[in-house]
């Protein structure tokens, strides 16, 4: 039993171990064709992953290659850019430079056209002050030479009722009982002789002292004060030749005519006739007009008040010939009188004087005041 116990297991284990074979041979070869197409599988899962790992290889070079020409290209627009930056920046900069240059030069010509503009102005200016000053100078030059030929006309006149004046002074000079002695008349002649050869002798020198004062005037610039001397020693020039035509030693009463009138100076007293009084009120009017004119050419020329810088002042010898009184008694009343005129002249009043008929003539008053003339009868 036991034997059919062992051989049926037996048996069961030998059935068993083949079929255990048997199932261990099928599935053996079920594994290996398992394994085999797992392996391709796996193969293929290779081959696809090494073909995905080499695409994806591909496309990072693929990815490289073209960052790398996305870079060169940035890198070469940058250098372009750059470049063009650069070249941007030096034309701008040659440009600022030209307008610079250019703006410069414009300044600078502007300056060297104000310049000239301010030149050109400036010589119009002078030009035109220049011309203003001619024509100023022609159109006083005018008007005082029309004055003063009014001047010499009324002076000329004047003279000549003075000289009937004293023609009849003289007549009547004739007719008085009262006459100079024979001796005195003869002192008197040849007092009279030596003054008009001593007054002779000083014209020469009053001549060149005037030469000297007109390049003073011109150096000075005081046109004014220059043509009032002219015009003063041409006057003096004629008053000369007028004083010297008309008194004749022979005929001239003044020798025998009597002593009538006193006059005080420096403390003496000198005795004259009507000739000789009639002179010394004309050297105090003479002044007074030769003075006025000298103040107005001062206070024209802009120059400082000095009457005693006038050259007529100095010379005093206006409208004298060596007659009837000593030069310097007529030179101190002609002062006497310039003093005044030249205040007034320079100050534009008539305190000492008047204007009348194109003439300066010295108040009765004032004249009476400086001669003091005494009669003696």
């Amino acid at each position: 039993m036991k034997v059919n116990i062992f051989s049926r297991l037996a048996m069961a284990f030998f059935i068993s171990a083949v079929l255990l074979m048997g199932t261990s041979i099928s599935g053996n070869g079920q594994e290996t064709q398992n394994n085999k197409d797992k392996q391709d599988k796996q193969q293929r899962k290779q081959t696809r992953k090494a073909e995905k790992q080499q695409n994806a290889e591909q496309q990072a070079a693929q990815k490289d290659d073209n960052k790398q020409r996305k870079q060169q290209t940035q890198a070469e627009q940058q250098r372009q850019q750059q470049t063009d930056a650069g070249q941007q920046q030096a034309d701008k900069q040659r440009k600022q430079q030209a307008d610079t240059q250019q703006r410069q030069q414009q300044q600078s010509q502007q300056q060297n056209q104000g310049s000239q503009r301010q030149a050109d102005r400036q010589q119009r200016q002078q030009q035109n002050q220049a011309a203003q000053v001619e024509a100023e100078r022609q159109r006083q030059q005018q008007v005082e030479t029309a004055r003063q030929q009014q001047q010499n006309q009324r002076q000329a006149n004047r003279q000549q009722a003075d000289t009937q004046q004293r023609q009849q002074g003289q007549q009547q000079a004739e007719r008085q009982q009262q006459r100079r002695s024979e001796g005195r008349q003869q002192e008197l002649v040849q007092q009279q002789q030596q003054r008009q050869s001593q007054y002779r002798q000083e014209r020469d020198q009053q001549q060149r002292l005037s030469q000297q004062r007109y390049s003073q005037l011109q150096q000075q610039r005081r046109m004014a004060q220059y043509r009032y001397q002219q015009q003063y020693w041409l006057r003096l020039q004629q008053i000369r030749l007028q004083n010297d035509r008309s008194y004749n030693t022979n005929r001239n009463s003044y020798f025998y005519t009597a002593s009538n009138y006193r006059y005080s100076r420096g403390g003496s007293y000198y005795e004259t006739n009507q000739y000789g009084a009639n002179l010394l009120r004309q050297a105090v009017n003479y002044g007074y007009e030769q003075g006025y004119r000298s103040g107005q050419a001062d206070r024209q020329d802009r120059w400082n008040s000095n009457y005693q810088d006038s050259y007529a002042y100095q010379d005093a010898n206006y409208g004298y010939s060596g007659y009837y009184v000593d030069r310097d008694d007529y030179n101190y009343y002609f002062r006497e009188g310039f003093r005044r005129g030249y205040e007034d002249g320079y100050d534009s009043r008539s305190q000492y004087g008047r204007y009348s008929n194109g003439t300066y003539s010295i108040l009765g008053a004032v004249l009476s005041g400086i001669l003091n003339l005494e009669s003696l009868r």
